[in-house]
């Protein structure tokens, strides 16, 4: 049973998503007298507030992102942000963005760098570089993949921040195998994504409705 005290965290999480998704739809609209109005908006944060969710599934197929993932996929419950930026999305987490390659496509891959770090190549014929503003580094799991197959940042280079659309937080790979992702973790006490995901996950995770909707 979720406790009360998780309530409050999650209603919080729900407030501040609809809160920057109705911001967004009014920066969109160029607020102007007549296209959208204050209690439209208003509505828009409350509809968010109470109908929607912050959760949504997504079928991850491919061995890239294993063990993490399991080499056949799994099905995934990912957490939407309305913006990645690094008060959101944090190096090491696990997330779902558009692919560089196909934009009608989505990949999983894991956080390695954002901007202001200095990439090192281990071919001495590539120069460093540093990621510029809102680029970042993303990477398969699986270190048996050599770069092509991994199909991540090694082969495609930076991509936009903006093209980061959620955080993987909970993996169902088989109907007795599954568990939350691991994202963030600098330390050994450090799970800060982690942290500010489980009032979502206490409350959102349907385990049985992720099964119905496995595919094996």
């Amino acid at each position: 049973m979720v406790s009360l005290g998780t309530w409050f965290r999650y209603i919080a999480h729900k407030l501040e998503y609809s809160a920057t998704i109705s911001w967004k739809v009014w920066e969109m609209q160029n607020y102007k007298r007549g296209q959208i109005t204050d209690r439209e908006l208003g509505d828009a944060v409350w509809k968010n507030l109470f109908q929607g969710k912050l959760t949504y599934l997504h079928w991850n197929k491919g061995a890239e992102m294993a063990p993490s993932i399991g080499d056949q996929g799994g099905t995934l419950l990912v957490r939407k942000l309305p913006a990645a930026d690094p008060r959101r999305v944090f190096v090491g987490d696990v997330v779902v963005l558009k692919d560089p390659d196909n934009p009608d496509n989505y990949l999983v891959r894991r956080l390695a760098a954002v901007e202001g770090y200095e990439m090192l190549s281990t071919d001495e014929k590539d120069d460093p570089f540093v990621l510029e503003k809102d680029e970042c580094w993303v990477l398969a799991d699986n270190e048996a993949l050599k770069p092509k197959e991994a199909n991540d940042s090694r082969k495609f280079g930076p991509v936009s921040m903006t093209d980061i659309v959620g955080r993987v937080i909970y993996c169902l790979r088989t109907a007795v195998d599954h568990g939350p992702v691991q994202n963030r973790q600098v330390t050994q006490t450090d799970h800060f994504s982690m942290r500010k995901d489980s009032p979502v996950l206490e409350v959102e995770l349907d385990v049985d409705e992720m099964a119905k909707n496995h595919k094996s």
